[in-house]
Order: C-alpha cells, then sequence, then structure tokens
C-alpha cells in the first residue's frame, strides 16, 4: 500500500482553510489539514499540535502527519517540515485569560513579550533571544511590519475578538518572508468564512477605570461574505501616567467560486493614546503617545497546473510622541508602505517547486527623522505643524524553492535575492536548506540552516533626541542559523526539543558606556546565540475521557545564553530572556463552567537605570512567577467570563524602569446570535 493511501485511511481532513490565501503558512494557498487544537496549545510553543475529532465521542482520527503547514515557499506536512510551527486556534484565543494580542502571544515558550504597560497598549516581541525589530509581522499574509520602528509592529486594526488563527514561524525566515524575517515571524489571520450570518457583541470592565467593548457582524450572501467589526478600550491607568484610551475598525468582504478563484479585501483604522509613563527613558516620566494606523490589502488565489497568490497591500502610521506631556515639543512622523508580491508554486514528479517576487516600498514624513526636505508638508490631525525631514527606500526580493519528497526523507532548500536602493548596487542572496526523517508515524527529527538579514529601522538611523543618537552609517545586519531537533506526536502526548545556534554580524543596537550618557544605535562586530527550547503536553481527554474533569496539561522551557560580553549597557539586544517556563491547565468546574490557569517564571539578562529622588542605579532584571486565571460560562447565545491577572500580585520589570500592573481582575459577557 503506498503512502497516500495510508494516509487517507488514517486521517480526516479539514479543510477549512485550505483555500483561505490570507494565512501565513496558508498564504500561499496551500491546503491545510487540521483540527482543533486543545486549549492548553497557547501555553507553549509545540509545533502545530491538532487534535482532530469526530462528531461521535470516539475519536476516529489523530494524524498528525497530515497536517500542513508552511515553513517554507512550497507546502509541507507538519511532520515534514524542518522547523518549528506554532498555531494558535480561535479555541485557544477564547479560553486564556489575555486582554490583546500581545498578552496571548506571552505566553508561548519561544516568543519574548515586553509590556509596556497592560492590554497591549504597547509590547516590544521577540523570537529567541532577538530584538523586537527583527519579527516580521503580517496580517492575513500582508507584510505590515514598521519601518519607522518595531515598537508600532502591533499597533493593528483589530481586537481578539476578530481572529481566529495566529502562526508562529520561529527561526529565520529570509527565504520566506524577506527582509526583518531575521529570527521568526509572526502572522494574525482573520476571516469572512463564517458557515452562517452572525452578530455579537462583548461588553467587559474591571479595575482601574477598565472598559472594554467590541461588536461584529458577518454576512455570508453565498460567494460572497463581509464583516465589519469595532472595538474600544479605556482605562484610567494602574499607576501615575498610565492611563490609555484605544479605538479600532475592521472590514473585510471575500468572494470564493468555490473552485478555483478566490479574492480578498482588507481595510482597518485604529487609534490609540496613552500615557507613557517612562516609556523610552526613566529621566522624563511624563511621556505620552498618540498613533493611528491605517490597512488595506487586496489578494487573489487562482489555482490550477500553476498556483498563484498576487496581494496588494498598504499601511501607514501616524506617531505623535511628547517626551514631556503638553510641553508643545513634539515628535511627528509618518510611515507608509506600500507592497506588491506574488508567489506561486506548482507540483511535478521532482516534488514541489515555488518562486515569486516582491516589490516593497518603505518611506518615512517626520520632523526629527530623514533628511532635510526642500519643501514641508503639513502633518495630518494637526494644526500648523509641518514635517521636515523624510527618508525612502525601496526592497525588491526574488525568491526560488524546491522540495524533494521521500517516503520517510524531505530535502527542501531555497534562497532570497534582495536588493535594495538604501543599501549597495548589488544583489544578495541568502540562502536556506532543511531537512527532515520521520521514524514511522509519530517521531520526526529534522534540521535545518537558514541565512537572513535586516536593514536598520528609520528610527536607527535618524532619531535625535536629549536622550537618543541615530546613526546614518549603519550597515544591514545579517546572521546564519543551524537547528536541530526531535518532535514527538500521538493523540494522547506530543513532545518537542529544539536545539538552536545563530551566529548574528553587524547586529544593530542602542547602547550607552555610562548611566548618565545618551543611546545611541551602533553596528555590534558580533553576538553568537544558543538556546534549547522543549515543551510536552498531555490530554488527560484521550487517558481519561472526554467528560474528564481534568482537559490537558502543557508544560514548556526555554533557556538561550548569548557569548557576546561587553562594558556598555544595552537597551535591547543584550538585554534577552535567558529562562522562560511557561505551563497551563484546563479543566471543568461544572458543567458549562470551565477554567484555564496559567504559569509563568522567567529571568531575563541584562541591566536597567532606575532612577529614585534624581540618583541613578544600575540594576539587574530579577526572575519573576506570574498567574493568570479566566474562568468561562456558556449558555446557548451567553457567554460570561471573568479574568485575573497577575493573581499573586507579583512586581516586576518587563522593560527598564516601567512598573508592571499588580493584581487586576475583569469580567464580562459576550452575546451572539447567528442566522442564514
Amino acid at each position: 500500500m503506498n503512502k497516500t493511501k495510508r494516509e487517507t485511511n488514517r486521517a480526516i481532513r479539514f479543510k477549512r482553510f485550505a483555500n483561505k490565501p490570507y494565512a501565513m503558512f496558508n498564504s500561499l494557498h496551500r491546503v491545510v489539514s487540521h483540527g482543533v487544537i486543545t486549549v492548553s496549545m497557547i501555553a507553549c510553543a509545540v509545533p502545530v499540535k491538532a487534535n482532530v475529532e469526530s462528531s461521535s465521542d470516539t475519536i476516529q482520527s489523530r494524524q498528525l502527519g497530515d497536517v500542513e503547514v508552511t515553513a517554507g515557499r512550497a507546502p509541507l506536512s507538519e511532520t515534514e517540515t524542518a522547523k518549528l510551527v506554532t498555531v494558535i486556534e480561535r479555541d485557544e484565543i477564547l479560553a486564556a485569560p489575555a486582554g490583546s494580542i500581545q498578552d496571548l502571544l506571552e505566553y508561548a515558550i519561544g516568543i519574548d513579550a515586553r509590556q509596556r504597560g497592560e492590554l497591549g497598549i504597547q509590547s516590544d516581541l521577540s523570537i529567541r533571544g532577538g530584538t523586537f525589530d527583527q519579527i516580521t509581522v503580517l496580517l492575513n499574509g500582508a507584510n505590515i511590519t514598521n519601518p519607522q520602528t518595531g515598537h508600532f509592529n502591533f499597533d493593528l486594526p483589530i481586537s481578539l475578538d476578530d481572529i481566529i488563527r495566529i502562526e508562529i514561524l520561529e527561526g529565520p525566515a529570509a527565504r520566506v518572508y524577506g527582509t526583518s524575517s531575521f529570527t521568526g515571524a509572526i502572522n494574525i489571520i482573520t476571516t469572512t468564512s463564517e458557515t452562517k450570518s452572525k452578530a455579537e457583541v462583548r461588553l467587559s470592565g474591571g479595575q482601574h477605570g477598565l472598559f472594554d467593548a467590541s461588536s461584529k457582524l458577518s454576512v455570508n450572501q453565498g460567494k460572497f461574505a463581509h464583516q465589519l467589526s469595532g472595538g474600544m478600550k479605556h482605562s484610567d491607568g494602574y499607576t501615575t501616567n498610565t492611563a490609555f484610551e484605544a479605538k479600532n475598525i475592521f472590514f473585510q468582504s471575500s468572494y470564493d467560486d468555490q473552485e478555483n478563484t478566490r479574492l480578498d479585501f482588507q481595510f482597518g483604522f485604529s487609534d490609540k493614546g496613552y500615557d507613557a509613563n517612562t516609556f523610552y527613558s526613566a529621566k522624563f516620566p511624563n511621556q505620552y503617545e498618540r498613533v493611528r494606523s491605517f490597512y488595506s490589502a487586496l489578494k487573489g488565489t487562482s489555482t490550477g497546473r500553476i498556483n498563484f497568490t498576487p496581494i496588494l497591500y498598504w499601511s501607514r502610521h501616524y506617531d505623535r510622541f511628547e517626551l514631556t506631556h503638553g510641553n508643545d515639543k513634539y515628535n511627528y512622523h509618518q510611515s507608509d508602505v506600500y507592497g506588491l508580491n506574488l508567489n506561486a508554486h506548482f507540483y511535478s514528479a521532482l516534488g514541489k517547486s515555488a518562486f515569486g517576487a516582491e516589490l516593497r516600498n518603505e518611506g518615512v514624513l517626520s520632523n526629527n527623522l530623514g533628511e532635510p526636505m526642500k519643501s514641508t508638508v503639513p502633518v495630518p490631525f494637526e494644526s500648523g505643524k509641518l514635517y521636515t525631514k523624510s527618508a525612502n527606500r525601496t526592497n525588491i526580493s526574488y525568491f526560488l524553492e524546491h522540495n524533494f519528497l521521500f517516503e520517510q526523507f524531505t530535502l527542501s532548500f531555497g534562497t532570497m535575492a534582495l536588493y535594495n536602493t538604501s543599501f549597495d548596487n548589488n544583489l544578495h542572496f541568502y540562502p536556506g536548506i532543511d531537512g527532515s526523517y520521520r521514524f514511522g508515524d509519530n517521531i520526526t527529527l529534522y534540521a535545518s540552516w537558514n541565512t537572513s538579514m535586516r536593514m536598520p529601522t528609520f528610527t536607527d538611523l535618524y532619531y535625535k533626541s536629549a536622550t537618543n543618537g541615530g546613526n546614518s552609517d549603519l550597515k544591514p545586519e545579517e546572521s546564519q542559523a543551524y537547528e536541530v531537533g526531535l518532535k514527538y506526536h500521538t493523540p494522547l502526548l506530543q513532545a518537542h526539543l529544539t536545539g538552536y545556534y545563530r551566529q548574528g554580524s553587524d547586529l544593530i543596537d542602542w547602547i550607552r558606556v555610562h548611566p548618565d550618557s545618551i543611546w545611541r544605535s551602533v553596528n555590534h562586530t558580533s553576538i553568537n546565540t544558543f538556546g534549547v527550547e522543549s515543551s510536552v503536553r498531555l490530554s488527560f481527554r484521550e487517558l481519561l475521557g472526554k467528560e474528564s474533569l481534568l482537559q490537558s496539561m502543557q508544560i514548556g522551557y526555554s533557556w538561550i545564553t548569548q557569548d557576546k560580553k561587553s562594558s556598555y549597557e544595552s537597551q535591547y539586544a543584550m538585554d534577552y530572556l535567558k529562562y522562560k517556563l511557561s505551563a497551563a491547565l484546563d479543566h471543568k468546574i461544572w458543567k458549562g463552567i470551565t477554567a484555564r490557569w496559567q504559569f509563568r517564571w522567567q529571568k531575563r539578562e541584562g541591566t536597567f537605570a532606575q532612577i529614585s529622588n534624581g540618583n541613578t542605579t544600575v540594576k539587574p532584571y530579577h526572575a519573576y512567577c506570574l498567574v493568570d486565571l479566566r474562568i468561562n460560562y456558556s449558555a446557548r447565545q451567553w457567554q460570561f467570563f471573568g479574568e485575573i491577572n497577575n493573581l499573586l500580585n507579583t512586581k516586576y520589570y518587563d522593560l527598564g524602569n516601567i512598573t508592571q500592573p499588580g493584581f487586576w481582575g475583569r469580567a464580562g459577557v459576550k452575546y451572539s446570535i447567528s442566522w442564514k
């Protein structure tokens, strides 16, 4: 019996995402076969753990090897891939004690989420000891990574209620997603694929004057589907100068002929204003920031002998930053990204091949960033303010990949060729190769070698203030990474163990030699990173039955070390999460009441400057432990929930001198109704 027939007999294929081109690991028109991932999946970055459940109490199939993901340009099943790919499904999102995308992602074992406040007001997310500028962030497959600074990568026009799926690719992804995917990529996926028309409203509130509301309307009309959503949240702040207000609206529409053509359109807007207590400097505690974001994308998908996926996208970000709130000395920035991406893949007797190209233009208007302009430009939303400086660059990328597929062995190789108008006049190549070997149905051994690069942000190049000095002579940072790992998959037990080594050269960071000096952006000579990640998940439903009180448990651990030693203070590159332990427990309480417990213990390498009574003291980061809890109760169209973050009221620092919230409770209700 051949392999295809065996897999057909032992696997149920779910094609809910098969023709959804907006998914990152599906954005190249991949067929995805998967089921519902148990809610404990989000606790640790175990690659694409799927539990396929039949409509009866008997589990008919749990064949994980049939799950297709995209860790490269061509689609491969999960057991064939030689990278860690984490998929967070809708069920995990609903069950987690998280009020924002950033809160949700901080539970993943491979991600370091450094919060500057609660509920995702501003957070720096990084992967595997990298910096927040070294990841690619995508919305429905469109690269919206902010060229001004990675601080704004998650200023998205969506809320958690809009998301059906988040996909995380760990490790360099230059040959898949081009520049900025230096240590990995995160794609956030929304959809118009509701089988029925639906409306829902959610209201919640809590301590510190918190009010959070959202609504969504989905209309399904045969081949056409539309969705409009919006939300707002407000808080008086958990300490001095931490109040915020945020609003967002998001529209998406699709046409699907159910055969070989699909079109997707999205447009969104977000508006956030927040008190920024010591966000960027402990010397100025009364900072303030106002940001507005626009996003639009049009994507097509056609299938046939060659599968094409073109996408046209645009994003704009406005930023008004006040180092001292109300002193009328503001920094104004407007960044724009225009992109055209075309990817194609096809199948042949030699395996799976893919090719593509991307044209991406990045620009900034500012009164601080860039070179002086001949003519000034008025600042939108502001009266009498002018942009006086600007900068612009264009990336042109070409991609090529091929996959040889055998019964137990897969070999994938490819490259990205890059030309950047602000770099030099040469074409630069960033190749990679992956291999995996399958021992039967449940165990996969894999290894990979990949190269990557990142262009400096406009902030790295030009930003100047009383506390910072940019460097227009910065070079791109480059790296090569090696990875080897072992994955074990059964319905009862899923586990992985991964080791990686990344050699980085010309890495970009902000440093200072003395606590009283300013931060300056520089290229490090080199920083080499070695890390280990592991995770184990146990399904009590498989062991004790569907009605078991305990549903699932998961625990994961990561350890990172870097060999660069320096006498200066590093703001980002040397300030990494050395140890992280994450665990989750899901259980039933009574009838429709369920609970999710999240536990995190972590220790950060590096130091920060603490200012007290005008005196500056350099202190190391201390280890801390956090416990979060969410309780859900569902009854027909109603869902009631309560959350407690930082249940132990732990005092801790994620970033610099910024005190994080203590015990914070909130509760809410959601009502949903659907019709044909």
